[in-house]
C-alpha cells in the first residue's frame, strides 16, 4: 500500500519561526523573549484566516519543550519536538474552542492544570477559536489564567478579538497577525512549485495570490487543487475556470465601460461573466480593489509603496488615471461598496450587481459641489470677456432730477440700467442675477426691485450689502440724491419696468415687442456656452 499522501498545507507547514512568512514581528518578538527569559504565561495570537496563528503558537511550544530549549531553534529530532508535530504530545493540548466551549470543559482544564508535565518543561494549553468560550468558562478561567503555576502556559488564537472578554485579554500579551503580502505570497508558490516539479506560469501565480487574499493556507490548497485538475502544468485560464475568477482583461473592460459611461457595454459584460460561471460576488471584490488602486494612481500618490501589482497593471492604471479625476472614483467606488453587503445574501446576484453598476456610471456622470463651483468660476470668466447682457447702457449725460421722489419712470430706469452696468464691472454674475427683474417704485428714498416667484434663489444670490452699496453708489451719481435699494420677491408676475431707450431707438417709431424663438435662444453664444459647460439642454421658454 502506498504512503498516504498528505495534503500541501500540511506538507510545507512552518516547522521553525525562520520559515514563517509575512510575520516577522510576531517571530522575532518571541524569539527575543526566549533569549532574554522573558516568558509570560499566556499569549493571545489574533488575524485572519491561513496566516499563521496556531503554526506560531505550536512553533513557540516546540522552542519551549524542546530536549536543548528553551531555544529560538527547536531541533525537530528529539522525542518532544517529533510528538509535538505530529500533534501526539502529552505536554501540548491542543483544543478546539467551538467544540470544547462550555464551563465543565473548562473546570476540567483547570483541574489538570495542577499536575506537572510528562516530559518537557512546561504544560501547554493551544485554543483555538477561543472568542466561542461561553462567557461561564471565560469566567472559570479567569482565576487560572491570573496565576497559573509557573509549569503552565496559554496560547490563544482567535479571528474575532472583539468577541473575548476584557478581563481575558489584559491577561494576556496580544500579538496581531497580517495578512500576507502577495509578493511573498509569490515567492512561496514558486518554491512549492518548483519542489513539487509543476509548472505554472506567472499570470496563473496573480490568479492564485488575488484569489487568496492574504491567507497563505488558501494559497496552498488552491495550488494543490491545481495540480489534481491540471497535473504538472497549470496556466491562468485553469484557475479562472476552477475557482470562478474573472481575468484581468475583462476587469480592465468592464472598467473602461464605467469610465465611458457605456451601460450597454457594461452590462453585457456582466451578462458574459454570469453565464460562463464566474463568481459574481467575487467580481465586485475585484472591481472595487481595482478602483482602489485607480484612485491611488489618479491621486498621484507613490503606487510602488502602495500597490501591489505588476508592471503591466500599474501602466493600464496610468493610462484610466487620466480619463477620470478622483473625485468621480470615489463616487463610482462608494455606488460599488454600497452593494458588496447586500450580495452576499442576494437570490438574484446578478440583477443587484447591474443596478450597482448602473448606478456606478451615474456617479460617474454626476457633478460634485467643487465641480459645479469650478464651472461657475469658468463661466464667470468666459462672462467677464462678454458683453454685458439684460442691463442696457444709459445715456451718462442725462442729467437726472434733484428729487429722486420726482424722477419719471424714464429717468429712474436709465439710473438703474447704469447703476447695473457698473456692477457688472464688479461681479458679472451679480449682474445676470438682474435680468429681468422690476422696478416696483421709488418710495421715501427707497428703491423697490422686485423678483419673479420662480426666481427667488437669485434674489437671494444679489441681495448682499456689497452689492447694494455698489447699486446706491451709482444711483446717487445719476439722482444726485440717497436713494436705498430694497429686493423682494413679488407674489404675483408684475409687469416689466420700461427700458431705457437706446441712442438707435429713439428714432424708430414705437412697435410690437420683439419675441425670440427657440432656435434664437439655441444659437446665442452666450447661452451656448452655458449649456457646454453645464452639459444641459433647452427645455422650455418662458415668456
Amino acid at each position: 500500500m502506498s504512503e498516504q499522501y498528505q495534503v500541501l498545507a500540511r506538507k510545507w507547514r512552518p516547522q521553525q519561526f525562520e520559515e514563517v512568512v509575512g510575520q516577522q514581528h510576531v517571530t522575532t518578538t518571541l524569539q527575543n523573549a526566549i533569549e532574554q527569559n522573558r516568558l509570560a504565561h499566556a499569549y493571545l495570537f489574533v488575524g485572519p484566516r491561513g496566516v499563521g496563528k496556531t503554526t506560531i503558537a505550536r512553533i513557540f511550544a516546540k522552542a519551549l519543550n524542546c530536549a536543548k530549549g528553551p531555544t529560538t531553534k527547536p531541533c525537530d529530532k528529539c522525542a518532544s519536538c517529533r510528538e509535538i508535530a505530529e500533534s501526539r504530545s502529552l505536554d501540548v493540548l491542543e483544543i478546539d474552542g467551538a467544540s470544547n466551549n462550555g464551563v465543565e470543559q473548562v473546570r476540567e482544564l483547570r483541574e489538570t492544570c495542577r499536575y506537572a508535565p510528562a516530559h518537557g518543561k512546561y504544560k501547554i494549553y493551544i485554543i483555538d477559536e477561543v472568542h466561542m468560550l461561553s462567557n461561564a468558562a471565560f469566567n472559570a478561567l479567569l482565576k487560572t489564567l491570573e496565576e497559573p503555576p509557573p509549569h503552565i502556559k496559554f496560547f490563544f488564537a482567535t479571528t474575532e478579538p472583539q468577541k473575548v472578554l476584557p478581563t481575558i485579554l489584559s491577561r494576556c500579551q496580544r500579538f496581531d497577525l497580517r495578512r500576507i503580502p502577495s509578493n511573498l505570497l509569490l515567492q512561496h508558490l514558486k518554491k512549492i512549485a518548483h519542489a513539487e516539479k509543476v509548472t505554472v506560469d506567472d499570470a496563473a501565480l496573480d490568479a492564485i495570490v488575488r484569489g487568496a487574499e492574504g491567507g497563505l493556507r488558501d494559497a496552498e490548497s488552491a495550488l494543490d487543487q491545481l495540480i489534481a485538475f491540471c497535473g504538472n502544468k497549470i496556466e491562468e485560464n485553469d484557475v479562472l475556470q476552477v475557482f470562478g475568477l474573472v481575468g484581468y482583461d475583462k476587469l480592465v473592460a468592464l472598467t473602461d465601460a464605467l469610465l465611458d459611461g457605456e451601460t450597454n457595454k457594461a452590462l453585457q459584460i456582466v451578462k458574459e461573466l454570469d453565464e460562463a460561471g464566474k463568481d459574481l460576488q467575487r467580481l465586485l471584490a475585484d472591481l472595487l480593489d481595482h478602483f482602489r488602486n485607480l484612485l491611488v494612481v489618479t491621486l498621484g500618490a507613490n503606487a510602488a509603496e502602495l500597490l501591489e501589482v505588476s508592471d503591466v497593471q500599474l501602466e493600464c492604471l496610468t493610462v484610466q488615471s487620466k480619463r477620470i479625476d478622483s473625485d468621480a472614483v470615489l463616487r463610482i467606488m462608494d455606488a460599488l461598496a454600497a452593494a458588496e453587503g447586500r450580495l452576499r445574501y442576494a437570490l438574484s446576484k446578478r440583477v443587484l450587481l447591474e443596478i450597482a453598476i448602473v448606478r456606478a456610471i451615474k456617479a460617474r456622470q454626476m457633478v460634485g459641489i467643487d465641480g459645479v463651483l469650478r464651472k461657475l468660476n469658468e463661466l464667470k470668466g468666459h462672462l467677464d470677456h462678454s458683453a454685458p447682457v439684460g442691463a442696457s447702457s444709459a445715456p451718462r449725460h442725462a442729467t437726472p432730477p434733484s428729487n429722486p421722489a420726482s424722477a419719471s419712470p424714464s429717468s429712474l430706469s436709465e439710473a438703474w440700467a447704469y447703476a447695473v452696468d457698473h456692477l457688472g464691472k464688479v461681479s458679472s454674475l451679480a449682474q445676470k442675477q438682474l435680468v429681468g427683474t422690476r422696478l416696483l417704485g421709488l418710495k421715501d428714498g427707497v428703491l423697490t426691485v422686485g423678483f419673479d416667484p420662480e426666481f427667488a434663489a437669485q434674489r437671494e444670490f444679489v441681495d448682499t450689502p456689497r452689492n447694494r452699496e455698489l447699486l446706491q453708489a451709482r444711483l446717487k451719481e445719476k439722482l444726485h440724491a440717497n436713494v436705498m435699494v430694497k429686493f423682494e420677491v413679488t407674489e404675483t408676475t408684475v409687469p416689466t419696468a420700461p427700458r431705457p431707450p437706446r441712442a438707435a431707438e429713439t428714432s424708430a417709431p414705437p412697435g410690437p415687442p420683439m419675441k425670440r424663438s427657440l432656435e434664437e435662444y439655441r444659437n446665442d453664444p452666450l447661452i451656448k456656452k452655458a449649456l457646454e459647460i453645464f452639459k444641459g439642454t433647452i427645455v422650455e421658454v418662458r415668456k
